[in-house]
């Protein structure tokens, strides 16, 4: 898009912060600098272990301003947030794991559910993610049935159920011998992750990074 196109979209539909909703100032972008410096930002706290899963990252918990956000985003059709939620999970993971992977893929929707919504949150993050860090992403999963939301559950258990037999793999020759970040949005449990991540080991991947834009306390 031209410099000044682009000025007229920032005229017409002012850019704001994808957390609290205020006007950019000059100089920011995607989020406001207020912001910036009170997120719940995850820094060095311990990892969510999501065996089989080497390691899973995330740059913040799920909280605040956080949460807020990502339920207009993943419930309110704000689609345009996937690249600002996904410039921050690919900062984290260039921090945290460095770039010692082959492909990205992510933890999908049903068909159902992504008829009813019209974008899978998870697949937008994983793009983001793939064109930030010069990686291919690859469609290697796909959901074999309509589950809950694991939001929607309250205890592991119950998480764990729900995710057990959900996904199944769409490309095994995508994943054979290769290293492979796994993407999903936000890590409760950890059933989805390690469902996934078990799908991906037996299909031959040689190992298993998960990264997510959000970590729930538990």
């Amino acid at each position: 898009m031209s410099g000044f196109f682009s000025r007229l979209l920032d005229l017409l539909y002012p850019p704001k912060c994808v957390f609290c909703g205020r006007l950019l100032k000059d100089g920011e972008a995607g989020w406001c600098g207020a912001c910036q410096g009170s997120l719940p930002w995850m820094g060095d706290a311990p990892e969510k272990a999501c065996p089989p899963a080497a390691r899973c990252v995330a740059p913040l918990w799920y909280r605040d301003e956080v949460r807020e956000s990502f339920h207009r985003y993943k419930f309110e059709g704000r689609d345009f947030y996937a690249p600002e939620y996904g410039k921050l999970m690919a900062q984290c993971v260039r921090d945290k794991l460095g770039l010692d992977f082959d492909l990205i893929c992510w933890a999908p929707l049903s068909q159902k559910r992504l008829r009813k919504r019209g974008y899978d949150q998870a697949e937008l993050l994983a793009r983001v993610l793939g064109a930030e860090l010069d990686k291919p992403v690859v469609p290697a999963l796909r959901k074999a049935r309509d589950t809950l939301e694991q939001s929607s559950l309250e205890d592991e258990a119950a998480r764990a159920r729900n995710a057990a037999g959900a996904y199944e793999l769409a490309d095994p020759a995508a994943v054979t011998g290769k290293r492979v970040l796994l993407v999903d949005d936000i890590v409760t449990s950890g059933s989805t992750l390690s469902n996934c991540a078990q799908i991906l080991l037996d299909a031959g991947a040689n190992e298993v990074w998960a990264a997510v834009f959000a970590r729930a306390r538990e």
